[in-house]
């Protein structure tokens, strides 16, 4: 439920949206679109986009870049986030943050069990703060995407909502 302050003007952030996947490319990143759509459709703008393999390294060194760069102010992942030997994203990208938002991936896996049940378990989303660049990791399934999208981000993100969002705190001009 949206408590927004309609008064507050809206503050449009400058966003990036990274796809870690060993199969996905630009004709077939349904999650990376669904993504970049929500985030135009809130008034912010998809200033970046990369698809990288599941890669410690590949998917840090796009990361670190994004994060260094003043005109990125949140990164939004999908992929690479469930158990397995493939997945990278965590061991990639935790140790670029300054800050974690535990209450993500708790209130993402809350979310995620109305519909998969158990099998939310097996995500390890998450997000975190470094160099005042927000950074929101999510599984790669556009159901996810979504789920994380309609349940968190989207709130989150709109300057207007209250108590309180990462929009407000986190805008630099």
């Amino acid at each position: 439920m949206s408590k927004a302050r309609t008064d507050a003007p809206a503050i449009a952030l400058r966003c990036a949206v990274l796809t870690i996947s060993d199969t996905r490319t630009a004709d077939s990143d349904s999650s990376g679109d669904y993504l970049a759509a929500s985030l135009a459709a809130a008034g912010h703008q998809c200033t970046a986009r990369a698809i990288v393999p599941g890669n410690l390294y590949g998917i840090r060194r796009i990361i670190s870049d994004w994060i260094a760069d003043d005109a990125v102010q949140v990164i939004l992942t999908n992929g690479g986030t469930g158990y397995s030997h493939q997945k990278s994203t965590v061991a990639a990208i935790t140790p670029l943050l300054d800050q974690l938002i535990t209450g993500f991936g708790e209130l993402f896996r809350q979310l995620s069990y109305r519909d998969i049940g158990s099998s939310a378990l097996q995500s390890e989303a998450f997000a975190g703060v470094a160099n005042e660049t927000l950074v929101f990791c999510m599984p790669g399934s556009t159901s996810a995407c979504k789920t994380a999208w309609e349940g968190i981000l989207r709130e989150q993100l709109d300057s207007t909502h209250r108590p309180c969002n990462f929009a407000s705190d986190y805008h630099h001009a």
